[in-house]
């Protein structure tokens, strides 16, 4: 009798325990969902493995011909302000406007001008062609998951590869932070290089523990 009572409470005790605890109003208790650790992510893949995607090869062309365009511009502007402005004095009149004033023909003024016209010209065109080269059209993990490929966009339309250990790459916020563009820096290297958010990351998971990651490089 003592063991057929013993059998049946050790058999309600595992029903209950497989069992979900119910409570009132409906609500069950659950057991939490647990999130990825780094040791459970496998990083030592068998064969290269895209991380990240962006597929703009239309707005660079167009871009870049906007930042040649005005460089040809600023640079006529600048050819035609030495060569053409010629020096005119004025004659002062103490009631005459300031810019009445000014004898574009000088020599300050007119070196001034050319220098200040090329200028703008280059910067716009440098400016271009560093957000092009910075700009990352395929993340690549490699493999072995020990280095990690930058496949860029150039000025010309072809593409830049640069292959770097994965220790030389931090990410300098989390990818779900990134409302605009997610910026990589890569150690000893001037200016971050960026990923554009309307890519898309073809394995989040494998990216926010690699490439993802916050690295200090003080220590």
């Amino acid at each position: 009798m003592s063991y057929l009572l013993r059998s049946i409470s050790s058999s309600c005790v595992n029903i209950f325990k497989s069992r979900p605890v119910i409570f009132s109003r409906g609500f069950t208790k659950t057991e939490p969902v647990k999130c990825k650790s780094y040791m459970d992510v496998k990083t030592n893949v068998a064969k290269d493995v895209i991380l990240f995607k962006y597929e703009n090869p239309r707005f660079f062309k167009v871009l870049n011909l906007f930042g040649a365009s005005q460089f040809v511009f600023w640079g006529y502007l600048s050819i035609f302000a030495y060569t053409n402005l010629k020096d005119a004095p004025v004659p002062v009149e103490e009631n005459a406007d300031w810019w009445r004033k000014i004898n574009l023909g000088e020599n300050k003024y007119k070196n001034t001008i050319a220098a200040l016209s090329f200028f703008i010209g280059y910067g716009i065109l440098v400016i271009t062609w560093m957000y092009t080269l910075r700009s990352v059209r395929y993340l690549v993990l490699r493999k072995g998951g020990k280095d990690i490929s930058f496949v860029t966009y150039t000025p010309m339309g072809n593409n830049k590869i640069l292959t770097v250990g994965l220790d030389q790459v931090s990410c300098k916020q989390m990818r779900a932070a990134a409302p605009v563009q997610l910026p990589l820096k890569i150690k000893n290297h001037y200016l971050h290089y960026i990923l554009d958010m309307k890519g898309e990351f073809k394995n989040p998971t494998l990216f926010d523990h690699t490439a993802g990651l916050k690295r200090n490089w003080l220590k």
